[in-house]
């Protein structure tokens, strides 16, 4: 159990206050996502069966919870981990075009969590996808994505000021861009949590491009999936990926602080050669990839927003537990208490 602790830390809201806020929070984030992507909102599943390939393999290690279902037989059903793959189809089945997409409310339980100041065994996001053209699979593209997000988050900032004078707007104007690979280049000695660390206080917020292929040094920055970011096209300047975090420094915990994950989705090379690399051949055998390969999906753009993360950030609040309901061990609920940090 790793935790932090702010020196003489003090929520600027009580819990009666951050219950309102969450809400006025999620509200107009969304709304404004919404009108920022020309994302519509669509109902989507808890669960999914297994063996469909649909499920978010996230990192290949962590268990779903799964459960089997009477009325069919007994065959296991799998509480998502994310919606990385069921938008894409969600997209193609209600036939949006380019330009448009759709976002939707994800709820998850992930029991192989490590439980921390920001992980929980509960992950509520915003996930989104949007239809685009074989034109717009490009680096520049993504960066234009990236900053229509950091408006939404810029404009949010500014709506809790004006409800809260008392949390001033920290986010820098403008979002920083930098390739996984520069990092490693530039700080051969620092692991890339570290990299991470340097990159986002100095900047205040950066996109990290390039997040889950080997880089040359051998290391990876992080791990994703094979089967939805496109971690390996190439974008010049010997760089890969287009896919990558946004990540903002947080002064409550002193740390670099993921709010975003998404990229360019893959097009059925780049599926196949993630798959080779992975290892993962057999996948091609799934529903899912089977309808990725034979057309059946656009392309599209996508990525997932944590909602309790992004509340946390703009509340100033030093423990995810603060604004979500989730199960914690006596130890964690103990040292919170005595930091007064109140879990809810």
């Amino acid at each position: 159990m790793k935790l932090y602790f702010p020196e003489d830390y003090k929520s600027y809201l009580d819990l009666k206050q951050t219950e309102k806020a969450i809400k006025l929070i999620k509200d107009f984030f969304q709304q404004d996502l919404s009108s920022e992507l020309k994302l519509s909102r669509v109902t989507a599943p808890l669960f999914v069966m297994r063996g469909t390939g649909i499920n978010d393999d996230l990192n290949g290690t962590e268990r779903p919870v799964a459960f089997p279902v009477k009325e069919l037989n007994d065959h296991v059903a799998e509480v998502v981990h994310s919606l990385a793959k069921w938008k894409r189809m969600a997209l193609a089945d209600l036939e949006f075009g380019p330009g448009y997409g759709l976002y939707t409310d994800m709820n998850a339980i992930r029991p192989d969590e490590e439980l921390d100041n920001i992980h929980s065994l509960y992950v509520d996001q915003w996930d989104w996808e949007r239809v685009i053209t074989s034109e717009e699979r490009n680096l520049d593209f993504l960066k234009k994505v990236v900053r229509k997000i950091y408006t939404v988050l810029l404009r949010t900032e500014f709506f809790v000021y004006e409800h809260y004078p008392q949390i001033k707007p920290i986010l820098p104007e403008e979002i920083t861009f930098i390739h996984a690979e520069e990092l490693a280049e530039k700080y051969p000695d620092l692991s890339p949590k570290d990299r991470e660390n340097l990159v986002a206080k100095k900047h205040g917020a950066v996109f990290i491009i390039g997040i889950g292929g080997v880089m040359p040094n051998g290391e990876k920055h992080d791990g994703r999936a094979p089967d939805y970011d496109d971690w390996t096209t190439e974008t010049g300047n010997g760089c890969k990926g287009l896919n990558g975090d946004i990540i903002i420094w947080n002064p409550v915990l002193e740390s670099a602080f993921e709010i975003s994950s998404m990229g360019i989705r893959v097009d059925s090379e780049a599926l196949l050669r993630q798959l080779e690399i992975t290892h993962n051949e057999d996948r091609k055998e799934l529903l899912w990839h089977k309808r990725l390969l034979n057309g059946e999906f656009p392309l599209s753009i996508g990525g997932g927003i944590g909602q309790s993360r992004l509340c946390m950030y703009f509340l100033r609040k030093a423990h995810i537990g603060e604004i979500q309901s989730s199960l914690w061990p006596d130890e964690m609920y103990e040292q919170c208490r005595a930091n007064n940090i109140h879990l809810v």
